[in-house]
């Protein structure tokens, strides 16, 4: 009986490890990022597509899990980047060049990152894009589904060095869940994986 208890036991907490581990739709490293140790982190403004509710939402839901977290000594938010953007034309005009560059050729340029972050003090562009925060049935229940995408960028190089990508998706009842709630998690899932 007690043997029977003890293989019950030891099967029970297997299954439990296994459902708490998490795995990520995708995420890749660049060989390069383990000599990569960011200081700062600056977070641009998410790419929202059709979602413009997450607008704002997600770039702060973002820099307050990295803040949580305490891997780095500044977080560049948002409305931070924003205020300076502003301020200061030098900055303005380097940002909307490399993000044009970034947006229409894909190419994160060199110059203009390490420009960039020289002025704003950070050593890392974290870049969100929202692919999905809505309500939506699924397999008839309701869940709440927040799927992003994220690259870090270095400023001195330019080079992306992790991108990943997952989502979450909570099932509810009659009371909805807080997308940015569920960002957050997803955001949380994601920071396990990034470079530090």
């Amino acid at each position: 009986m007690t043997r029977k208890s003890y293989i019950i036991c030891i099967l029970v907490v297997c299954v439990s490890a296994l459902t708490a581990c998490v795995s990520l739709r995708f995420s890749q490293v660049d060989p390069a990022a383990r000599d990569f140790h960011p200081q700062s982190i600056a977070i641009l403004n998410a790419d929202v597509g059709p979602y413009e509710e997450a607008k704002g939402v997600v770039e702060k839901v973002v820099a307050d899990v990295l803040r949580e977290k305490r891997w780095f000594p500044l977080v560049v938010d948002n409305q931070s980047l924003n205020n300076q953007i502003q301020a200061n034309e030098e900055l303005r005009n380097a940002m909307n060049e490399y993000l044009s560059k970034l947006k229409t050729l894909n190419f994160s340029d060199p110059y203009l990152s390490r420009k960039i972050g020289e002025i704003i003090k950070a050593d890392a562009f974290l870049i969100v894009s929202v692919d999905i925060w809505k309500y939506m049935v699924e397999d008839d229940k309701k869940i709440a589904k927040v799927s992003m995408g994220m690259k870090l960028y270095e400023t001195v190089t330019g080079q992306v060095m992790w991108k990943a990508g997952h989502h979450r998706a909570e099932s509810y009842m009659l009371i909805k869940p807080e997308l940015s709630k569920v960002a957050g998690k997803v955001a949380d899932d994601m920071f396990g994986n990034m470079p530090r």
